[in-house]
């Protein structure tokens, strides 16, 4: 008596004994997925790990916001102007890198160079305004180190200033491999990984401006 499998294997709708095979085994025609799905998937993973830390800061800070320990309060010290103009470059830099991987797509060095260049310029912004936001705290006397509200809040954002300062050094990186080498195949995996980590630091940049800068900005009487 013959099992389902071997009856598989002898029906000629099967066609020829690799195609029973795969019919039998349930892997389709196509082998694997992809480099390119690969590559992305994993770097989501790396990502969810990167959210994960973040989302920890959050809980700590969210905790901490209200042991200024005498100093100064976020009411006091948020000036939304500045950060507004912050959220402006970062998530117009957003919209740069995903012109810039239209142009990869079509494999314009011209337009390629030019949309990173400005998302480039963009991130730089964003740090600089940063940084002369954490100078004016600490000169006015609002350092890390002066209540527990305030060490959360700068671990919180300059954490991830320094995920923002890292991504300008891994796009001038791409900048000059898609100069030197062109569009090869492993370059363009890079990119996506790079875009990726960009658009997840916008992501992550307004969670940063709504729950610690439009929260922090709100009158103590109106806060829980």
């Amino acid at each position: 008596m013959s099992t389902p499998a071997l009856r598989v294997a002898h029906d000629p709708a099967f066609g020829p004994p690799e195609a029973a095979h795969r019919a039998i085994s349930g892997y389709g025609s196509g082998g694997p997925a992809p480099k390119r799905i690969i590559v992305g998937y994993g770097f989501w993973i790396f990502l969810l790990s990167d959210v994960i830390m973040f989302s920890a800061f959050f809980a700590a800070y969210a905790v901490l916001f209200k042991n200024t320990a005498g100093g100064p309060s976020a009411h006091q010290l948020f000036d939304l102007r500045n950060t507004a103009v912050q959220t402006a470059c970062l998530l117009a830099s957003s919209f740069t890198c995903g012109m810039a991987s239209l142009a990869v797509g079509q494999r314009s060095q011209k337009w390629t160079q030019l949309a990173l260049l400005v998302t480039g310029l963009l991130g730089v912004a964003f740090i600089v305004l940063e940084i002369r936001e954490f100078s004016g705290f600490i000169t006015r006397g609002a350092g890390p180190g002066r209540s527990a509200f305030l060490s959360s809040f700068f671990t919180l954002v300059g954490c991830h200033g320094v995920h923002v300062s890292a991504g300008l050094l891994w796009l001038g990186t791409m900048m000059a491999q898609f100069f030197a080498k062109g569009f090869r195949q492993d370059i363009r995996h890079r990119f996506l990984c790079f875009s990726l980590f960009w658009h997840a630091l916008d992501i992550i940049w307004v969670a940063i401006f709504s729950l610690v800068y439009l929260v922090g900005s709100l009158p103590p009487e109106l806060l829980p």
